[in-house]
């Protein structure tokens, strides 16, 4: 601890510190008592949120350490160092577990100084390398007792302690309305999706671009062209002498009759993912015949956990062979397609495939292989308020919810013509960009706002957060660093 104003000193902190007694509860209540145990106490704020009430007569083993107001708990147990809390009640009848160290601060420290020094990453650190015991890893109370402590003039610790509260109300006034810009961003980017598959995004556009095609020729001219493409199969089926091909997309487009539908521009139409896209999934008996999971290898699989809502998570992959991505060619996957989890928690959840490699589809995901239209639109559709509603009126609320390859199929889009598919796309991007850039800035400075509490601890317990006027106060107060009995470190 070089480095200390001149007019500090260096404790132990036993120096600073009351000892304290065990005792039986049951010899000092009648029927109950507030117990704190490890788990009482939240690590992030370092204060104790439940605490249990303990029939006296029912009172654990480990019940054995009468605590006050300003007492310090300080667990010793691995895993659980962070578990330190300051007191703040005043009840007679608060016990603590001995699974803590109790630091009753004496007169020579003012209490909140010494905790703000305990919750240091320094001394936290030091405790943490002190620990012993290979099955259960531990530090002892005389670990904490026996570490060094500087000590500033009494007056001085006033001031730092003034200074430390100020600052770290600040700074949770801070975390606070920081809190509140994700929920902010969630919501922008719902509205702007709802306002994208509504049309509203769009109405300065649509004034300015008149179509040439609405979508309802849009479904015409596609189911024209696949008519077509589905006889040639069929001629030249025949021709080879090979049997009848079967039919990818459908070829008559659908009625729609009902379903959670918005207002829509007289240009748009509706139809269903099952006009729209080729629905399907790695088939069980395909999974339980074929599929080895390999923990590396030549094509990774996605699987649901890979797509959260909006986003592809390239973490904890798997791996299958190439010989049994090409025999299993219906669940490869290319890059173009939409991928949604059908089955468990992320039932719903939709992400675009990862286009860098060759992938293939493993159990619970089924891919959404577009024809015709963009596939960023229905994508952003399926993301949207508007979507999720149609989609959710589909889903199985059992204790696993599900989605079949059929109802995946039903689910209602509200469809503009082509062109403007695409200007909608490239809006809701533009105004993506803009709230990921929001977001970017956001978390770095969560990033450092989360640093901040110990880098000023650290200045602090240095001697450097507030101006020295030690030579003043200590006149006024009449005090002398010796009165601690503080010897200087050597």
């Amino acid at each position: 601890m070089n480095g200390l104003p001149q007019n500090w000193g260096i404790a132990e902190i036993r120096d600073v510190s009351i000892p304290t007694k065990h005792v039986d509860p049951q010899s000092l209540f009648n029927e109950s008592f507030k117990y704190v145990d490890i788990s009482s106490i939240d690590s992030n704020i370092f204060k104790v949120v439940d605490a249990k009430l303990i029939n006296t007569k029912e009172a654990p083993s480990r019940a054995r350490q009468l605590i006050k107001k300003n007492d310090i708990v300080f667990s010793t147990v691995r895993t659980n160092l962070k578990r330190i809390a300051r007191i703040d009640d005043e009840l007679d009848n608060q016990i603590a577990s001995t699974g803590f160290a109790v630091i009753r601060p004496s007169s020579h420290v003012h209490p909140t100084y010494i905790f703000y020094y305990l919750i240091s990453d320094k001394f936290i650190d030091e405790i943490t390398s002190l620990q012993r015991g290979a099955s259960y890893p531990a530090v002892r109370p005389s670990d904490i007792f026996s570490r060094k402590i500087p000590i500033a003039p009494f007056p001085e610790q006033k001031h730092i302690v003034a200074k430390l509260d100020s600052l770290f109300g600040h700074l949770d006034q801070l975390k606070a309305r920081l809190e509140n810009i994700p929920v902010l961003l969630k919501q922008f980017r719902q509205a702007v999706l709802t306002q994208a598959v509504t049309g509203k995004l769009t109405e300065e556009w649509r004034r300015k671009n008149k179509t040439n095609e609405s979508a309802v020729n849009l479904l015409e001219r596609i189911k024209i062209r696949r008519t077509k493409e589905y006889n040639d199969l069929l001629h030249k089926a025949k021709v080879e002498g090979k049997r009848k091909p079967s039919k990818r997309h459908l070829l008559e487009i659908p009625e729609i009759t009902d379903g959670k539908t918005t207002e829509i521009p007289e240009s748009w139409t509706l139809t269903n993912v099952d006009f729209l896209a080729y629905v399907t999934k790695l088939a069980g008996f395909e999974y339980s015949e074929h599929i080895n999971f390999e923990t590396s290898g030549e094509i990774p699989v996605v699987r649901a956990q890979n797509v959260q809502m909006g986003r592809f998570v390239e973490e904890n992959l798997v791996y299958i062979s190439k010989e049994t991505s090409d025999f299993l060619e219906r669940s490869q996957l290319h890059g173009r397609e939409i991928l949604m989890v059908f089955i468990g928690a992320g039932t719903g959840n939709v992400c675009m495939a990862p286009s860098d490699k060759r992938w293939h589809l493993a159990p619970n995901v089924a891919k959404i292989d577009v024809d015709g239209i963009s596939s960023e639109y229905l994508y952003l559709y399926l993301q949207s308020p508007v979507g999720l509603e149609n989609m959710n009126s589909f889903i199985k609320a059992t204790a696993q919810p599900s989605l079949s390859m059929e109802t995946i199929r039903q689910i209602i889009v509200q469809l503009p013509p082509f062109e403007e598919q695409k200007e909608i796309v490239r809006s809701v991007e533009s105004l993506f960009a803009i709230a990921d850039k929001i977001e970017a800035s956001y978390k770095t400075l969560q990033e450092k706002i989360d640093h901040l509490p110990q880098a000023i601890l650290a200045k602090a317990f240095r001697g450097e957060l507030v101006a020295q006027k030690v030579e003043d106060e200590l006149k006024k107060y009449n005090l002398q660093a010796e009165k601690f009995s503080l010897a200087a470190e050597p």
